[in-house]
């Protein structure tokens, strides 16, 4: 059986993809079937190491970004999709899987036009309240449908939908206590805030946190995972703006932090801080309250109704981007931290929605279907 996954463009496209292979190869090792392979269709690999330990051969098929704002680039990625709809549909071609798993994003495209047009069984997995341009799309041919939100149900095809969750790596459940401040240059005593703007950074929470330090120090640790693009200049403005600061050395700012290093962040903090992608999925997994700061410039709004929906779980609360500031970020961690009865309530509310049987029931659903589509 071959099977084939696309998606990317960003690790909350990636990484979930990942999850599912993992239970994939679980069961394919627990119930013998004979001879599966696993290809990456995108147009980066993303995180090469990732797809070796899975035994993922990566393809590479171009694919251009249509952004919801102008930009020059827009006609110029029109050309390089339609060119990746030709080496996809060849490559597609080559392999003929038994059936493709996608995540969604631009990256996925190429892939499952070619599956389309190939007649090969599609299984997508839609991560937001409300679908991208792609999964809208290939939810209307898709033989499954699985949602991490019930409310983007209503954007396909009543027959092929379930509400499973979002797959999220076992290596970043469960948080790691035991010799976390020691790994993390934290001191033991004092509550941490664990900053996360997603796989490639948020340079307008960066600029909030930044000018909040001098007062959230006093009272707190500070861990912040700027993206790799930020953290120099972010660390650098830190250094400036804590030059005299006596609790200086509170503030640990790294550019990226691996699934061991999340789950010792996740050990030690009080809160997060947080976009409203699925990131949300991992944070509810390990039972931390959340402020949510959506984008506010996304497909369909998507961010924002991913915040008010985990809002109204009672796992966080969300400040919009034109309301955010030093003081409003130091009044609600305040607020959420020093109330132990809300925080409380906020830690439940996060384990109850986070759903961690995801992966394992796509990952059933793609051998069941592969299977099928391999006797015909």
């Amino acid at each position: 059986m071959k099977i084939v996954l696309t998606g990317g463009g960003t690790g909350g496209h990636f990484y979930p993809v990942i999850a599912v292979a993992e239970e994939i190869n679980k069961m394919v090792d627990d119930q013998k079937i004979a001879h599966v392979e696993m290809y990456y269709f995108s147009d980066a690999p993303y995180d090469k190491e990732a797809l070796f330990e899975n035994r993922i051969h990566f393809v590479q098929i171009p694919a251009g970004k249509l952004r919801i704002y102008f930009s020059l680039k827009n006609v110029t990625d029109l050309f390089k999709t339609a060119y990746g709809c030709l080496v996809g549909l060849w490559e597609m071609f080559k392999v003929y899987p038994d059936v493709v798993f996608a995540k969604g994003g631009y990256a996925s495209f190429p892939a499952l036009m070619a599956a389309r047009i190939l007649q090969i069984p599609v299984i997508i997995h839609e991560s937001d309240s409300a679908p991208g341009r792609v999964t809208a799309w290939a939810g209307k041919f898709a033989k499954y449908v699985a949602l991490s939100y019930t409310e983007s149900a209503e954007f396909f095809p009543k027959n092929s939908v379930a509400h499973v969750g979002q797959p999220v790596r076992p290596e970043l459940e469960h948080p790691i206590t035991d010799g976390a401040h020691e790994f993390l240059h934290l001191e033991s005593g004092v509550p941490a805030i664990f900053i996360m703007g997603g796989s490639s950074g948020a340079q307008i929470i960066n600029d909030a946190v930044i000018g909040a330090l001098p007062e959230l120090l006093q009272h707190y640790q500070v861990i912040h995972q700027t993206g790799k693009a930020n953290f120099t200049e972010i660390s650098g403005r830190a250094a400036l703006v804590l030059e005299n600061n006596d609790y200086k050395n509170r503030y640990q700012p790294y550019a990226f932090l691996n699934p061991l290093a999340m789950r010792m962040a996740a050990g030690v903090s009080s809160i997060i801080i947080t976009r409203a992608g699925s990131s949300l999925f991992e944070i509810g997994s390990w039972g931390i309250p959340a402020i949510v700061i959506p984008i506010t410039e996304t497909n369909n709004d998507h961010q924002r109704k991913n915040a008010y929906n985990y809002a109204r779980a009672g796992a966080g609360i969300v400040i919009e981007e034109k309301n955010l500031t030093p003081h409003i970020i130091v009044n609600e961690v305040d607020r959420i931290v020093k109330d132990l009865n809300l925080h409380n309530r906020m830690s439940k509310a996060a384990k109850d929605f986070y759903q961690p049987e995801a992966a394992k029931k796509i990952a059933h659903k793609v051998i069941e279907i592969g299977l099928g589509h391999l006797k015909k």
